[in-house]
């Protein structure tokens, strides 16, 4: 579901709450809003309060904390890129097709963007980007080294692709991962138990409607950024595939 989408129903929930406590308050005894069951309403409120800013808090913390990482996982992929390269320059022109081999993963990689979801998409004769890795490993244990030096060079060569394939299958299986449904479907529940009671307790002018509508949109709008962290490599907030750019423009120097 995208961020927005999320942003926008969490909006048009708290607003319908808000509407459903000014319904209510229109059709109540008066004796049910009297001063002292206003602060009834206002203690029992502010328990769902602090468990509602608790909940978002640690949603915002695990979204921050993906983000993080997912910057983090770009980079290495990125510097890993370029050690590779280097060290198959090191090693001679007989590791010219694995270089050219994977200067095709990452462009590939750069076109269909950063996700699990496209990463092993095949496009035409274009295969997955795990078969890529795979080529590129083959390629490197065909090699036949001449002395130590390249003996050396190859088998590091060898273990930069490996960790390169690791990085691939871990981004595979947390794919899924994403934002937790249950908290954020446990938490708008609350947010809109609470919009309804400050509808229920609020008069209806336009200076209080506005307040609570720009409170929805600011709610709304948390929820929504949370949403767009949680996926770093989707959305209006992603994690910039600058490092990858730059790594593009040094392979196969020499």
């Amino acid at each position: 579901m995208g961020s927005l989408l999320v942003g926008g129903l969490v909006f048009v929930f708290l607003s319908m709450a808000t509407s459903l406590g000014l319904m209510v308050r229109s059709r109540l005894p008066d004796h049910h809003l009297n001063a002292e069951s206003k602060d009834v309403i206002r203690l029992a409120t502010a328990v769902v309060g602090t468990l509602s800013a608790l909940t978002l808090g640690l949603l915002i913390a695990s979204a921050k904390s993906s983000y993080d990482n997912a910057e983090v996982e770009m980079r290495t992929a990125a510097a890993r890129v370029l050690l590779l390269d280097r060290v198959m320059a090191q090693y001679g022109p007989e590791t010219d097709k694995a270089r050219q081999l994977m200067r095709e993963l990452i462009e590939r990689r750069l076109s269909r963007g950063w996700t699990a979801e496209t990463t092993d998409e095949t496009f035409g004769n274009a295969p997955g980007e795990y078969q890529d890795i795979e080529a590129v490993q083959a390629v490197l244990r065909s090699l036949l080294p001449r002395g130590a030096v390249q003996h050396s060079l190859q088998a590091r060569a060898v273990e930069v692709s490996g960790m390169m394939a690791e990085a691939h299958w871990l981004l595979v299986e947390s794919g899924e991962e994403g934002l937790p449904w249950a908290f954020v479907t446990v938490l708008v529940c609350w947010l809109s138990l609470l919009f309804a009671t400050f509808g229920l307790q609020a008069p209806a002018n336009p200076t209080v409607l506005s307040i609570l509508l720009v409170c929805a949109l600011s709610v709304a709008g948390a929820i929504f950024l949370v949403s767009d962290m949680a996926n770093p490599y989707l959305g209006l907030i992603r994690v910039s595939d600058a490092p990858l750019q730059f790594a593009i423009e040094r392979l196969g120097k020499p």
